[in-house]
């Protein structure tokens, strides 16, 4: 490692490489030089991003702009050049490493309390606004149609037509549950389609450990973890931040009494993530947002269904009904969304 990092412009040598984080798709190593000075070092999964010329090309640009409008070095992702000016290398058995500056007394949660979740909707929400005059199409789909339901549902009917476990039989319930929303699925994409809802770059990625925050005041400093930084719809970030940070329950909960979406956590994230970008959205993205969270729970609940029916080929699992006991989870909350919609239409309302 030591010889990836001397084609890169750091302060010092190397005297400590660790790993790091509890990421599950990028290798991630802490890099402490003699300067002393402190570094984030990454192997890219070229697997999963199959286009990593455009995934760095991306972060440069979004990372550029942000500078541009505020340059203190804790608020925006710090990329560190190679010796060519490059912000990545690609090595001779094709791996592709990349190296940023370490975010110093700050701290990333994976979970927290209702003031926790709601500073980090303010942190996506300062993301979200100071990106708002960025233009989006001029970033490249680095997992092309990520957050298209309606190409999600032909995968479900995909996985259900082949049944590759034969395990379609046994589930017929949960099946039928996604299968009768189909048409709430399509709702976002096509208004998109139709030009009602503008495209605006958006993280795709919004869990409460994507926000770094400040260590001693636990208030938002930047956005972490841009590699699925794309264009797409800002309900789309604020619906993936409900879906996993309002529920009562863990997303492989196997006792869906315990899982339940919680309004005061659904509150505490709209005040962060509205009271910071609200005036920045159209009226049309802010009343549609009940509804994002509705479909970025459904699309996910989908995904890990039509995954157990392939026979678990793209999420990890640690038992056979792992994907089955998530798509369940991911159901409840859904239902919880409908069921609730009043009371979620007048907390968006509120702010």
């Amino acid at each position: 490692m030591e010889k990836l990092l001397k084609q890169f412009k750091i302060i010092g040598k190397p005297v400590s490489i660790t790993p790091f984080g509890g990421g599950h798709i990028n290798s991630t190593f802490k890099v402490v030089t003699d300067a002393p000075h402190e570094y984030i070092l990454q192997r890219i999964n070229n697997k999963i991003f199959q286009n990593v010329e455009g995934l760095m090309g991306n972060i440069d640009k979004v990372t550029k702009y942000l500078r541009a409008n505020d340059p203190d070095p804790r608020h925006v992702l710090t990329m560190i050049d190679t010796l060519d000016g490059k912000n990545y290398i690609r090595t001779e058995n094709d791996e592709y490493w990349r190296v940023e500056e370490m975010i110093t007394d700050a701290v990333a949660l994976s979970s927290g309390t209702a003031e926790d979740f709601r500073q980090s909707g303010i942190g996506f929400g300062m993301f979200q606004k100071a990106l708002s005059g960025f233009p989006a199409d001029t970033l490249v789909e680095t997992i092309p149609m990520f957050h298209n339901t309606v190409n999600r549902y032909k995968q479900l009917d995909e996985a259900i037509r082949n049944d590759n476990m034969g395990r379609a039989k046994n589930v017929q319930a949960d099946i039928d549950f996604y299968l009768a929303r189909r048409e709430d699925a399509a709702l976002m994409v096509t208004m998109q389609e139709k030009g009602e809802l503008p495209l605006r770059v958006t993280h795709n990625d919004t869990k409460l450990d994507n926000v770094m925050l400040d260590a001693k005041t636990r208030k938002p400093l930047c956005v972490l973890d841009l590699d699925t930084v794309m264009p797409g719809l800002a309900g789309n970030d604020f619906g993936d931040s409900i879906r996993f940070g309002a529920s009562t329950g863990l997303e492989d909960e196997k006792d869906l009494e315990k899982v339940w979406l919680s309004l005061e956590l659904y509150d505490a994230y709209a005040d962060g993530f509205l009271g910071t970008c609200g005036q920045s959205l159209t009226k049309l993205e802010r009343e549609t947002l009940p509804d994002a969270a509705k479909l970025m729970t459904l699309e996910c609940g989908s995904r890990f269904l039509a995954d157990y029916l392939n026979g678990d080929v793209y999420f990890h699992t640690d038992y056979a009904e792992h994907n089955l006991v998530r798509a369940r989870t991911q159901a409840k909350l859904v239902a919880e969304n409908e069921k609730k919609r009043l009371e979620i239409e007048k907390i968006i309302a509120k702010y």
